[in-house]
């Protein structure tokens, strides 16, 4: 975001916007602030009568001070009853502001392409949902209360005091730029630090998801210490900018009360002197004056308090809208939609690199015919899995073609493409909710009989019987269950779809040898007459593929199958046999 749509008032505009739906709430909360502010101005008015009507010592004019007491009370009464109604009123606006804006910026996540969630920290993408939007919802709370109170009572005040006396209203005025001017300054002081702080914020809860997520790997290698120093260090960092942003914002409250003493001591000299003039004001007037003094600087004041809060949540707003704002993945170009998929597949002369410094896949050719079952080898780093991201286009190709029965797939949807896939990846993702909700994931309104029939294929029936409530327990990524067993229910959640077409990326890298024969067994059923491409590093899985491309530094080296390849004794010969050494 550019500087202009990343100021405070821009930051504030934007954060309206998504207030539109609830006007009517906003126009209560300042019909609320009005009225209580109001009531509460109208009630020194009340107090400076009720002074005049005590003559002196012993002589007060009971007849005239009790309506007035009653009158008192009632508008007491009245701006309570209204700040309440409008804190009400501003809670639910806020809530329901942030509740939206926190819908958008997780809305988000699922339209931007891939490259973005794969190159921005998981713990910064969290900080923004969740922290900043939090800190957003304070600062709009106290803010809008804050606001609407303190510009109705300023404005308020000025016209009662005006009323009263214009000339030692004249005193108030003058010196009321001082107060904006102090105000102003410590206000930019803070926004530095407070943007600072808010980045710094999303590092350090980055670094500690990053380390709680690895926790068993620091231990196992002793480098708690070391998670311990680089956790301080940036934690150091965050405590010293903290320090000194609150460190400006509290200079804000003495300040501005330096400023309003200021003005007190010239609203009661003048008025004192006035007082002592015939025909000058009385001293309930006088009273009056000097209590409206107090209000009248009071919300320059709390305005000034909130500055931190409203600096603190336009930072964390920047980062939202940042969010907000990246791009999108690039749209369908068209409506068209791939049906009655075969599985014939083909790459032609694709190019593609992460980063445009560093190249990766060159001029790769392959073409699939329907129902071979391809199996893609060769040395970390090689590519095979950014084939397949390419294959799911999860990923768009820098230059080239990847064409599914004849369709080049930039020029059908993404979701016809992808249905058409299962895919089976190493790492395994297990949501909270039941194992039906989970094998059932791809294909919502299947039957009890599918599911069944799909984890008895994927052989973890038998261990989901075991599980407390069977297909109805709730299960999550730490509900206990093995790392094999989780790769088993993400197995069976392929199975249920029977896509045309299916990816398998070292599928059984978390099970048991035995199991794996039986998966094996199971994926040879599954994969009957269907693409598949399989990604594998234990070679001896995929001796049974009809084709094995060989790949390295980002280009298919060799082709042919298990047999051949050993044959031909080139770079799958010695893959193979580093796996496989002859005695």
């Amino acid at each position: 975001m550019n500087k202009n749509k990343s100021g405070g008032f821009s930051v504030l505009a934007r954060l309206m916007k998504f207030t539109k739906p609830y006007t009517a709430y906003l126009i209560f909360t300042v019909i609320g602030a009005v009225v209580s502010a109001l009531a509460t101005l109208y009630a020194p008015v009340l107090i400076g009568e009720a002074i005049d009507c005590i003559i002196s010592a012993g002589n007060v004019d009971f007849q005239k001070i009790f309506p007035i007491v009653i009158k008192l009370a009632a508008v007491v009464f009245a701006g309570a009853v209204f700040q309440w109604f409008m804190g009400y009123c501003t809670n639910i606006l806020t809530q329901n502001t942030v509740r939206d804006l926190r819908i958008s910026a997780f809305n988000k996540l699922q339209s931007v392409p891939l490259k973005y969630i794969d190159s921005t920290p998981h713990g910064e993408i969290i900080s923004r949902v969740v922290a900043d939007i939090d800190i957003i919802s304070d600062g709009l709370l106290q803010g809008f209360q804050q606001l609407f109170t303190g510009v109705v009572t300023i404005i308020g005040t000025l016209c009662f005091m005006l009323s009263i006396n214009p000339a030692i209203s004249l005193v108030v005025i003058l010196i009321t730029p001082l107060s904006l001017i102090v105000a102003s300054t410590i206000a930019r002081l803070c926004s530095k630090k407070f943007k600072e702080q808010a980045k710094l914020r999303g590092e350090v809860t980055a670094l500690a998801e990053e380390y709680i997520g690895n926790q068993k790997v620091v231990k196992a290698f002793s480098q708690e210490e070391n998670a311990e120093q680089r956790f301080e260090a940036l934690n150091q960092k965050l405590y010293k900018v903290g320090v000194r942003a609150q460190f400006y914002s509290a200079l804000t409250n003495p300040s501005t009360r330096f400023v309003n003493g200021l003005v007190y001591a010239g609203v009661g000299i003048f008025g004192a002197l006035n007082a002592l003039t015939p025909g000058g004001i009385t001293v309930g007037q006088l009273s009056c004056f000097l209590s409206y003094a107090n209000q009248y600087t009071k919300p320059f004041n709390e305005i000034s308090g909130v500055i931190a809060e409203l600096q603190s949540a336009f930072a964390s707003a920047r980062r939202v809208f940042a969010l907000i704002d990246s791009s999108d993945e690039v749209s369908d170009s068209a409506d068209k939609a791939l049906t009655d998929i075969k599985g014939n597949v083909e790459l032609k002369d694709v190019d593609f690199s992460y980063t445009p410094d560093k190249e990766l896949i060159k001029g790769l050719n392959l073409s699939v015919s329907s129902g071979q079952h391809i199996a893609i080898v060769g040395p970390t780093g090689c590519g095979k899995t950014t084939v397949i991201n390419l294959l799911m286009r999860f990923y768009d190709t820098d230059s080239g073609v990847i064409k599914v029965d004849g369709a080049p797939i930039k020029e059908v949807t993404r979701n016809s493409l992808r249905s058409g896939y299962g895919m089976v990846l190493q790492e395994t993702w297990i949501f909270e909710g039941t194992v039906r909700e989970n094998i059932a994931y791809g294909k919502p309104d299947a039957t009890d009989e599918e599911i069944i029939a799909a984890a008895k294929a994927a052989h973890c029936h038998s261990f989901i019987r075991r599980l407390k409530k069977g297909y109805d327990t709730v299960i999550s990524e730490t509900s206990g269950l093995s790392q094999g067993q989780k790769q088993l229910l993400c197995i069976a959640r392929v199975m249920i779809t029977m896509p045309p077409m299916l990816i398998l990326d070292e599928a059984t890298s978390s099970i048991d040898t035995r199991t794996e024969l039986k998966i094996q067994n199971a994926f040879s059923r599954m994969t009957g007459g269907k693409t598949s491409f399989i990604v594998a590093h234990r070679l001896s899985t995929i001796k049974e593929a009809d084709c094995i491309l060989v790949m390295n530094a980002g280009r298919i080296v060799e082709i042919g199958n298990h047999r051949s390849l050993l044959e031909k004794g080139g770079f799958y010969a010695e893959l193979y046999n580093s796996q496989f050494k002859q005695t």
